[in-house]
């Protein structure tokens, strides 16, 4: 069972992430607490895999915690829970370590699909011995974000492709490949790279916006699972 920590200070909200959590599959909810230093009291003494962490506590930013976390060198995963659509607050998330980003307001079905690719995810990297190459690691972050392909094309790492769909997913109307780049930390060009190769595999829609002068930008829009 995968245990998870609900960080939300809303209590309406954390019963229902709680409620959520509880009926998916292999996951089990450790506790639920509404402040970012109680979340990292609680897993001083309390084992947790993942942590789904609302951005906007009521004593610390929820990035944070993340980081925090991250410093501490436990084994704890975060996806972060939060409202903010902010560009700047998705790429802090990105650096941070956040392994997915789910908007509010969300539907059970939204929340099960991230657990189930996260619980994919895990299955695939979370053993105890050493990847048989590139490629390995490339479906596990491709499984994490819900583009499940054998290989990536030479060149392209999971990692980055981790970045760009966790970036244009918190883009509800989508976005340019500068404006995704920006957000998940690369190049436009390398941006632009990644989401073609999205729109190839059907889960990216590129439409072109036209302006005053010169040709069109393409805009890129998240369309596979939510």
């Amino acid at each position: 069972m995968i245990s998870v920590l609900v960080v939300e200070d809303d209590p309406v909200a954390g019963e229902a992430h709680e409620a959520y959590v509880s009926r998916v599959e292999g996951f089990t909810v450790a506790g639920r607490v509404r402040t970012g230093q109680a979340a990292l009291r609680f897993v001083e003494h309390t084992s947790v895999d993942l942590v789904l962490l609302d951005l906007r506590l009521p004593d610390m930013d929820g990035l944070q915690v993340a980081r925090a976390l991250r410093t501490a060198g436990l084994p704890i995963d975060v996806i972060a829970v939060t409202s903010a659509r902010d560009l700047k607050v998705v790429r802090a998330a990105v650096s941070s370590g956040v392994v997915q980003y789910l908007l509010k307001p969300f539907t059970f079905a939204a929340m099960r699909e991230k657990l189930e690719h996260y619980a994919r995810f895990r299955a695939t990297l979370g053993q105890d011995r050493e990847v048989q190459g590139q490629a390995e690691i490339d479906r596990a972050f491709s499984t994490l974000r819900g583009v499940d392909r054998a290989a990536l094309p030479k060149g392209m790492g999971g990692e980055t492709l981790a970045a760009v769909v966790t970036a244009l997913r918190a883009m509800p109307s989508g976005g340019s490949a500068g404006a995704v780049g920006e957000a998940a930390g690369v190049s436009r060009v390398t941006a632009r790279r990644y989401l073609e190769y999205l729109s190839g595999t059907g889960v990216v829609e590129r439409l072109p916006t036209y302006g005053t002068v010169g040709r069109p930008e393409m805009t890129y829009t998240w369309t596979g699972e939510s």
